[in-house]
């Protein structure tokens, strides 16, 4: 290879970039799809908009009704309304819960009878319903706990507890679990379509014939237009850690050389895929519209942002380990939430995979790349 060479392709590829203003949007792109869905992306459901009609008006009916109205994730309101209106209501999208508390509640507590209280959810969105669900199943059994602790009752001879302990993300909190697993897709998607402009650029423009008719070698070529690229989007990596440490806080417990190394291999991953794509291509809306399937589809459904890995059956698993952003994302969840590094034989068995990546990708796109019009 042919440093002066590359040298000189690289000058006119930094100018390219800073007269076309693309620079900017090596910037300005990562940070506000961090930005916009760290921020978009909610898991927690609190407020859910609740009428509870209360048929009993006993003591352990109000420590119920107490329960839910004391509750970030209800806003709960008492209501004579009859069931049918009540469930009108939900139908006409003015509230996301009934709670029905039948006649003899208290009554059937105290005598330890089954009594069934009845929980009526919006359950249109189901993520959103199983989550309302379950919260309002905790409130109801945490309700019973407190009867049974103020009537003195020996609650551990007849129940089981689950004394339970949230270990990585204690406080639960949608930030620690969405931005992570965000800038595996960030860094996936922007530098892919930065790469897939810089050839299918010279197609387009022609100037490809000075490439083609030159001494110059594919592996200076690709060398020369990917490391401009490869600079700027590693400076990335630490604008992004500084965004979600300082204005998302999320914790930071691993290792931060595992962290730049990670992705530094997983910036290559993506040139290598926007690479692959401009050799191909012809036309740069082309290049970028593959590159955004290519990329922000598969990025989204593997990356376990939204579903866990090990939660997926048949072809979805095997498309979600074809993937590189799943292997990332274990890395960056690691070091962000967990800390065990390179200790855990599946972080380092993970980086191999990457690199693997990050070789085939680039070699495939230098393979493709003809010194030949065609």
């Amino acid at each position: 290879m042919k440093i002066g060479v590359v040298k000189a392709y690289l000058l006119k590829e930094i100018i390219d970039l800073v007269r076309s203003r693309m620079i900017f949007m090596v910037y300005i792109m990562p940070s506000m799809i961090l930005l916009l869905f760290g921020y978009g992306i909610k898991m927690e459901v609190t407020h859910a908009r609740t009428i509870i009609l209360d048929n009993d008006n006993s003591h352990f009916s109000r420590m119920l009704i107490d329960k839910f109205t004391h509750s970030k994730y209800f806003d709960a309101k008492v209501s004579h309304m009859s069931e049918d209106e009540a469930l009108h209501e939900i139908k006409k999208a003015k509230a996301d819960i009934l709670i029905i508390v039948p006649p003899s509640f208290e009554k059937r507590l105290l005598h330890f009878q089954k009594s069934e209280i009845g929980v009526f959810v919006d359950a249109a969105f189901p993520t959103r319903g199983y989550t309302m669900e379950s919260y309002a199943k905790g409130v109801i059994l945490d309700t019973v706990l407190s009867v049974a602790k103020e009537k003195g009752i020996d609650y551990t001879k007849s129940l089981i507890f689950v004394n339970n302990r949230n270990l990585f993300n204690q406080a639960m909190r949608d930030e620690d679990a969405i931005v992570p697993g965000l800038l595996g897709l960030v860094l996936l998607v922007a530098p892919a379509i930065l790469a897939a402009l810089l050839i299918v650029k010279e197609k387009e423009k022609g100037t490809i014939f000075n490439f083609y008719s030159s001494a110059v070698s594919k592996i200076e070529f690709i060398t020369a237009k990917l490391l401009p690229a490869f600079f700027l989007h590693s400076l990335n990596i630490f604008i992004l850690l500084l965004i979600a440490l300082y204005i998302f806080n999320v914790p930071f417990r691993g290792s931060f050389y595992l962290y730049w190394f990670s992705s530094e291999i997983y910036i290559l991953i993506s040139l290598g895929i926007g690479t692959l794509v401009s050799v191909i291509t012809k036309r740069q809306i082309v290049a970028v519209v593959l590159t955004i399937i290519i990329t922000i589809i598969p990025g989204f459904l593997y990356s376990g942002i939204l579903m866990p890995i090990s939660s997926m059956r048949g072809e979805s698993y095997i498309e979600a380990h074809i993937f590189p952003v799943m292997y990332f994302n274990h890395i960056i969840y690691d070091t962000f939430l967990i800390g065990e590094g390179l200790s855990s034989f599946k972080n380092v068995l993970y980086l191999c995979i990457l690199l693997f990546y990050a070789f085939v990708l680039l070699v495939l796109g230098t393979l493709f790349l003809k010194k030949e019009f065609k």
